[in-house]
């Protein structure tokens, strides 16, 4: 049996590598020579995902910066802590740089005789050679075709990232803050690196350089000796509403994008990741091929829960929002008394440890 992904980026790898892991032969297509990776992006890995890594796609422990806690604050509470999650016999999440992540997963890849890497721009007159096709990338004939149809919300705002050195320190908190201006997430990488997401309005902000100041502004706890270059990225969330065709499927960002103020959203890929897989090994455990019902089956368990998901995700960042903009604390408030509730507290991070399960 013969897979075909479509695209080269970390979704696409990390599913390939996952993919040959079980012995099945994989095919990369890429238009692209080489891809560019931005050494100032980070993701953020739940648990249970870095548990599944590991485990079913490659250990990643030496790459990984370890969460102990996060802490949430909000321009209306001034310096008051609004919410905290923490554990105290093990880490919540982890950091990892994008690049660090992409290098360890082609390094593996390329050594591995389950898979191939193709370069050409001819690849959709080859498709009809693989028991099941799974396109990750936007720009290419098989998404205009058919998969264009979703449900789109465009949040007019700009995500900021930039990765700054500091001091030394003990490094293991990872802070939020809903300021007036949009989220920014302070992401700790090492003991004196910190990697930092700020999401702002398109009209509130003229000059890159302006974010190294707010930046400096919104900072309580580090001595900043350097900042990186400042990258920016438009942001919107949307859904799929077909998520294949046929034998082809789409995959990853393509199926849903969220805003990155809770770091989820490779977290869903990599749920999506546990799904298709343990389809595709009960498939192989019954001896049945790798044809249109995978993808079937996929739909069926995938898209009601990542729909709600995304959405959940959606109305944290609009009840910040409307709360941003209100001189009224008592929204702050409730939701600091809420997060007091232990009960509570365990399930907020459950379902940012596992997802939605259902």
């Amino acid at each position: 049996m013969k897979v075909c992904i479509v695209g080269s980026g970390l979704t696409s790898l990390t599913l390939a590598k996952a993919l040959v892991n079980q012995n099945i032969f994989v095919d990369m297509f890429d238009q692209k020579k080489s891809i560019l990776v931005n050494k100032s992006r980070t993701i953020g890995i739940s648990l249970s995902n870095v548990d599944f890594f590991n485990n079913n796609i490659i250990n990643i422990k030496k790459i990984l910066w370890k969460i102990k806690k996060i802490e949430i604050f909000t321009d209306n509470l001034k310096n008051e802590k609004l919410l905290k999650f923490e554990s105290n016999d093990k880490e919540i999440f982890s950091i990892i740089k994008n690049y660090k992540l992409y290098d360890i997963l082609n390094k593996s890849l390329k050594k591995n005789k389950f898979f191939s890497k193709i370069n050409s721009k001819k690849f959709f007159v080859l498709l009809k050679d693989y028991d099941l096709i799974i396109n990750t990338n936007y720009f290419n004939t098989i998404t205009r075709k058919y998969f264009n149809r979703k449900i789109i919300k465009e949040y007019n705002s700009i995500a900021y990232t930039t990765i700054i050195d500091h001091k030394k320190i003990e490094n293991n908190v990872a802070t939020q803050i809903f300021s007036k201006l949009g989220p920014i997430a302070f992401l700790p990488i090492s003991d004196n690196q910190t990697s930092v997401v700020f999401s702002i309005k398109n009209d509130l902000i003229k000059n890159k350089n302006d974010i190294i100041k707010l930046i400096y502004k919104y900072n309580y706890k580090y001595k900043i000796l350097n900042a990186s270059k400042v990258e920016t990225f438009d942001l919107k969330s949307f859904n799929l509403r077909s998520y294949y065709y046929k034998n082809i499927l789409a995959f990853g960002d393509l199926l849903h994008r969220i805003h990155p103020l809770a770091g989820q959203g490779f977290n869903m890929t990599i749920r999506d990741i546990k799904i298709l897989t343990k389809i595709i090994n009960n498939r192989f455990k019954l001896g049945l091929p790798l044809d249109s019902s995978v993808n079937q089956e996929f739909e069926k368990l995938s898209k009601d829960r990542n729909f709600i998901f995304s959405n959940s995700i959606d109305f944290i960042h609009e009840f910040f929002n409307f709360e941003r903009k209100s001189k009224n604390n008592f929204l702050s408030k409730s939701v600091r008394m809420l997060g007091k509730n232990q009960s509570l507290n365990k399930v907020f991070m459950k379902i940012a440890d596992e997802g939605l399960i259902f």
